[in-house]
């Protein structure tokens, strides 16, 4: 390999090491927003999957600031060990909070279903679920041939997380969806519950890996 055919790819490898951290500060930002306007909303219109959601932002916000903080500082040759050391623990927390996660949806849902409480209607939440169905793939997709590109193994799985909250947005626009065209309060609940076997998933995916 001469020196001009090691310099354009060391060129690529700094361009795609560029767009990977622009996207994961673009997720965090998006995330924060995200769970901001989930959690508001869904508390106004007492609704158990828009509060899910919310929460299920904020953990994806977690886990793109660790892959973040992780592929920053391997660019600056930092300790292996510490690094490893510091991700297990930090996959430890994510996994206990989608377990805390899924125990809320699980509870909640069923005390609205106990209650006969319906939601209301949320055209806030409609409109952020479609907005997120439309992005999130697209970020996911930019995650992915940027971790292929500089051989991350946390930003694939990081990416492939931003991938799953796809279905979480489209899970997310059935369930209010149809409890604002039809009037099926009860398809929010269940809406929630059908988050909740992604959620053990991928605790239980978090601490086999840490």
């Amino acid at each position: 390999m001469n020196q001009r055919t090691i310099e354009e790819t060391q060129t690529t490898g700094l361009r795609w090491h560029r767009i990977a951290l622009t996207l994961l500060v673009f997720t965090i930002t998006y995330n924060l927003a995200e769970a901001g306007v989930a959690l508001w909303s869904g508390w106004y219109a007492s609704s158990v999957v828009l509060v899910g959601f919310g929460f299920d932002s904020v953990i994806e916000c977690a886990a793109a600031s660790m892959v973040l903080w992780r592929i920053t500082f391997e660019a600056r040759s930092r300790s292996g060990v510490i690094l490893d050391a510091a991700e297990k623990r930090v996959h430890r927390f994510v996994g206990f909070t989608f377990y805390l996660l899924a125990l809320y949806v699980l509870a909640q849902s069923a005390w609205t279903f106990i209650v006969g409480n319906p939601p209301e209607e949320s055209f806030l939440g409609i409109a952020l679920a479609v907005l997120s169905l439309i992005i999130m793939p697209l970020v996911a997709w930019g995650k992915l041939r940027a971790a292929e590109q500089i051989g991350s193994r946390a930003l694939r799985a990081e990416a492939k997380e931003t991938l799953a909250c796809s279905y979480l947005s489209l899970t997310l626009l059935i369930g209010l969806g149809a409890n604002a065209v039809w009037g099926w309060w009860w398809a929010d609940p269940v809406a929630a519950l059908a988050m909740a076997p992604w959620l053990i998933h991928e605790g239980r995916e978090a601490f086999e890996h840490s």
